[in-house]
């Protein structure tokens, strides 16, 4: 059970927080069919050890995750194609795929497998070959009719495949994902779900647009940077400056006229249906931040009047060089305001800071400021691994806190 070890003088927990803690975590465990729906906004990986522990609490949540990587084996895919990424998409529904001898972990192994990174052009080619004409022992292993559809998405990625195409270290996951994208006339919704169905996935992913654009940032010191990959410090050097801003780049066709970045309505309707939206731990500005930068995430968001919990990162953040707690939610509450009717919304940007002292210090002048500007109520609690040399939150204890404000 999680305890309840601090909460602000001015602000206190919502009545009845932990009275019948463990009876309610028992019976999601017994039941998650029935558990709540949680809506997270995150990349792929940062969740990814906490979404197997809340799977067994729930098969509800929901996850919007972003398709704006631009690294890695996602980045020879969006040049190849103009697309979004795929690669935190995949990670999140593999996270919550089951496992078990109920689930499909046969597909889920065939959507985990890499292709080698040090094998020739034709060794690689002859792999991906393999798999087409269902002659590698990862798709023969598959039940049809399941087979026979994957083999057909991996079809349509290999006939439209550039000659010049790097098949060095790529994800069969991803691969299946993009030939699915292509069969269906470029949007990610139809084989987002379709994967999910597949592997079992318990709970919902997509992403938040499929639309083919960029992430940029502006930086304090007057540099703009386009790409994820080259402000987040994974595969380049970290940034020297604080972010000032991030907008979404790319043609301005794309962005402004067609409005391709607007959200569609499956995805407002997710946002609707949510009991609590949460803004998970996760690279700040690219995993957190850039979910709400497609058109109508913030309108969607206002209009559900569930409560809002962010779960600030732990250790070091690039993306967030020079900002306190404080400037975090100030970010947050510039991204989540709407205006409706003329008038501003009144409403707190975030009803809960959920965090524990021990493993991250804020001030009490921190404390104060965020409960003084921000209305937040503060929710301090023990959730820290029992035993640990590594700064981070335990997964259920986590788990269980969110569940409660539910």
């Amino acid at each position: 059970m999680t305890k309840k070890r601090f909460i602000s003088a001015t602000h206190s927990l919502p009545r009845d927080l932990m009275k019948g803690h463990d009876l309610r975590m028992a019976r999601y465990l017994r039941t998650p069919e029935l558990g709540p729906k949680i809506l997270f906004f995150s990349g792929g990986t940062a969740l990814r050890s906490f979404s197997r522990v809340l799977a067994d609490y729930t098969h509800n949540s929901i996850h919007l995750v972003t398709p704006f990587d631009s690294g890695g084996s996602s980045a020879e895919l969006r040049k190849a194609f103009s697309m979004p990424s795929v690669g935190d998409l995949r990670a999140r529904l593999l996270s919550l795929a089951d496992d078990s001898v109920t689930g499909h972990p046969d597909i889920a192994a065939l959507f985990g497998h890499r292709l080698g990174k040090n094998r020739s052009k034709v060794e690689l080619e002859q792999s991906l070959k393999a798999l087409v004409d269902c002659k590698h022992p990862l798709l023969k292993a598959i039940a049809e009719p399941m087979r026979s559809l994957i083999q057909s998405y991996l079809a349509e990625f290999y006939e439209q495949m550039p000659e010049s195409f790097d098949l060095a270290g790529a994800s069969i996951g991803n691969l299946i994902l993009t030939g699915g994208y292509l069969f269906h006339n470029r949007s990610l919704d139809p084989i987002a779900f379709l994967f999910g169905q597949l592997i079992k996935t318990r709970g919902t992913v997509r992403t938040t647009t499929d639309a083919d654009l960029q992430l940029q940032v502006l930086l304090e010191n007057g540099r703009t940077i386009t790409g994820q990959h080259r402000f987040t410090g994974k595969e380049r050097a970290e940034i020297c400056s604080p972010i000032k801003s991030i907008t979404l780049s790319g043609d301005a066709d794309d962005v402004e006229t067609r409005d391709a970045s607007r959200v569609c309505k499956e995805t407002r309707k997710l946002i609707d249906s949510a009991e609590l939206l949460v803004f998970p731990p996760g690279s700040f500005y690219s995993s957190i931040i850039a979910n709400l930068l497609p058109k109508g995430v913030s309108r969607a968001l206002n209009k559900n009047p569930a409560p809002r919990v962010y779960v600030p990162s732990l250790g070091e953040d690039p993306e967030t060089i020079g900002m306190t707690l404080a400037d975090q939610i100030q970010v947050l509450a510039g991204h989540l305001s709407h205006k409706a009717a003329g008038r501003k919304l009144q409403r707190p940007p975030i009803d809960f800071l959920l965090f524990d002292s021990r493993l991250m210090t804020v001030s009490n002048k921190q404390v104060r400021e965020i409960i003084k500007t921000f209305g937040v109520q503060i929710i301090d609690l023990d959730l820290a691994p029992e035993e640990s040399d590594v700064c981070r939150y335990d997964d259920v204890k986590l788990a269980e806190a969110l569940l409660a404000l539910t």
